[in-house]
């Protein structure tokens, strides 16, 4: 007797917390791309499910294995060597699966806060991609005889969720506006690397995830600018407040001004805060 299927989740918080709930990446993922494609068919037959009401983890499953450190203990290697091209390729992994889970955890912790129907298509659509991306970069390991979690990756990646878990301006500000913001700088950087290497399965992925990535920034961006409007915040000044209060690096330069404009990210954001970072540390 063949076991039978679980049933799905009821509304899009559900999904999410499913999502959040699920150690194993590929499942994880997996179920992902899923629940983001039947939210798509109900919206595009005029039948969506509903949002509803869930309450997340405060912290997403997760494999084993990778180990997590203290970002200041994750062992450096030079991206010019196989290893450490392995390693640099991991560490986009470990990202890519975080930003899965920083997706869906917007779209259920912060349910009590009234949103158009759009802020939940854009948070499913770049969730359903950062589980694309995830899949792409673990082919990619895969190739060049590796994959994820067989290196030590850094912890820090969840504290900008634990620390705006209250505060939905304050998230968006954080994760799409500040780290996804960073890389559309560096990843550029990244392709030529694996230019270099002759490995254009990789160089493919990364134009992929180059490609998308700006969208969710914008996202960030747009929901931002839509929030400041409905509390009559200066997007400027609250921007900067709110990178001051919940962002714990250092916004350092090169900074990549034609995508982040792109995305609806203005100079005047980001180079303030720059130049408030002491020369020794950028």
């Amino acid at each position: 007797m063949t076991e039978s299927a679980p049933p799905q989740p009821e509304t899009l918080a559900a999904c999410a917390v499913d999502v959040l709930t699920t150690g194993d990446p590929m499942e994880k993922t997996a179920k992902s791309r899923a629940h983001a494609a039947r939210w798509f068919a109900g919206r595009a037959a005029g039948t969506p499910m509903p949002v509803g009401q869930a309450t997340p983890p405060d912290f997403p499953a997760r494999p084993e294995a990778p180990e997590l450190l203290d970002p200041r203990d994750v062992p450096r290697r030079r991206p010019g060597s196989p290893a450490g091209r392995i390693a640099l390729l991991h560490a986009v992994a470990h990202i890519e699966l975080n930003a899965v889970d920083l997706h869906w955890d917007i779209i259920a912790r912060f349910t009590d806060t009234k949103m158009p129907m759009g802020f939940y298509d854009d948070w499913v659509k770049s969730a359903d991609e950062e589980s694309k991306h995830f899949r792409l970069i673990e082919a990619c390991l895969n190739d060049l005889g590796s994959h994820y979690g067989a290196l030590a990756a850094h912890a820090g990646m969840w504290r900008a969720a634990e620390d705006t878990a209250g505060d939905l301006i304050g998230r968006l500000t954080v994760v799409p506006m500040v780290l996804e913001a960073r890389g559309l700088d560096v990843t550029p950087g990244m392709i030529e690397i694996f230019r270099k290497a002759d490995l254009p399965q990789v160089i493919a992925a990364l134009e992929v995830i180059y490609a998308e990535e700006v969208s969710h920034v914008a996202y960030g961006s747009k929901w931002f600018h839509f929030l400041c409007g409905r509390h009559e915040m200066d997007p400027k000044e609250s921007f900067h407040a709110l990178v001051r209060r919940y962002f714990h690096g250092q916004l350092k330069p090169p900074f990549n001004e034609e995508k982040r404009a792109e995305a609806g990210l203005p100079p005047d954001f980001y180079w303030p805060l720059a130049e408030e970072t002491p020369a020794a540390l950028r």
